[in-house]
């Protein structure tokens, strides 16, 4: 932890096997931040992560007392919660794996900062608990127990002396993506040319490059720095633009210099599809998106043909 004596900065990022979390973790050690990570399955993320040293990865063994010895040995300025489990359509043997990684782990990961004197967290919620834009109506239940947890954390808050940012995120996207996500289905359909089977494509979508992800997390720890008594709560980490699929599909197209065999209406709308997104969330003070969708889609591509 910075004691005033240097400025070098220590974190600690739960999560750090994903999409979003490899990639925070790599920008946080490129800016010279000393990165432990919190995980289930460290050897996991030992295979995404190998640059990080062994003794920096702490295993979560289920309890909130493993999660306070790896916050003593990592003594962070910050905690960076990225960690969940993700179903757009639950059953019943989701349950248990939502309340574990979304509620129990958070749940844990506060008790242990709280007995070890860690006060900022930055949390990751979903523009998925805002369905109609209402101000809370869970598209699922993945997006009901984000808000469960948002629920607990204000607890925290409230009782002291944890400060907290929850940084909602929409569709994020970008290279190196492993997930089963838009994006990676059309990078695989175009190299194979496989044909996919779509809804009719009318829904509305907002696409945030992750290095515009990654800027929002680091603004949300320098914020929380400056300011202790910084106000806690929801933000949207929204690109403020949206785009139909048909219309990504297009430009995802155009971008590749090649087509994509769609067949448009073979697949029916999900239960509570998403039409438009969330709109009227707060945006982070300090923030704005800065990687155009055409820019974004250019890079994904030419990360994903650099390793191919």
């Amino acid at each position: 932890m910075n004691d005033g004596t240097n400025s070098t900065r220590a974190a600690l990022v739960t999560g750090a096997s994903g999409f979003v979390g490899s990639h925070l973790v790599r920008r946080l050690i490129r800016e010279g931040w000393e990165v432990s990570v919190l995980a289930r399955d460290p050897a996991r993320v030992a295979e995404v992560l190998p640059q990080l040293p062994s003794s920096t990865i702490h295993h979560y063994g289920g309890s909130a007392e493993s999660i306070q010895g790896a916050l003593e040995a990592a003594r962070p300025d910050v905690v960076f919660h990225l960690a969940s489990h993700f179903v757009a359509e639950h059953g019943q043997q989701d349950i248990e794996p939502l309340i574990d990684a979304n509620i129990r782990l958070g749940l844990h990961l506060l008790e242990a900062m709280t007995r070890a004197g860690v006060r900022r967290l930055i949390n990751t919620g979903t523009a998925w608990q805002h369905y109609l834009d209402e101000p809370y109506n869970p598209v699922c239940l993945y997006a009901a127990t984000k808000q469960a947890f948002e629920d607990i954390l204000a607890y925290y808050v409230s009782a002291g002396p944890i400060s907290a940012v929850t940084l909602k995120l929409f569709d994020t996207y970008g290279p190196e993506d492993r997930r089963k996500k838009l994006i990676p289905v059309l990078l695989k359909a175009i190299r194979t040319g496989e044909v996919l089977q779509m809804s009719p494509g009318e829904q509305q979508l907002d696409l945030v490059f992750v290095d515009d992800v990654l800027e929002a997390y680091l603004r949300s720890a320098a914020w929380l720095s400056e300011d202790a008594s910084a106000p806690t709560g929801g933000f949207a980490v929204s690109s403020g633009e949206t785009v139909s699929l048909r219309e990504l599909v297009d430009v995802f197209s155009s971008v590749a210099g090649a087509p994509l065999n769609v067949v448009w209406g073979a697949r029916p709308y999900r239960k509570r599809e998403v039409m438009l997104p969330w709109g009227s969330g707060k945006r982070l003070p300090g923030w704005t998106p800065k990687v155009a969708l055409r820019d974004g889609i250019a890079r994904t591509l030419r990360s994903a043909q650099a390793t191919t």
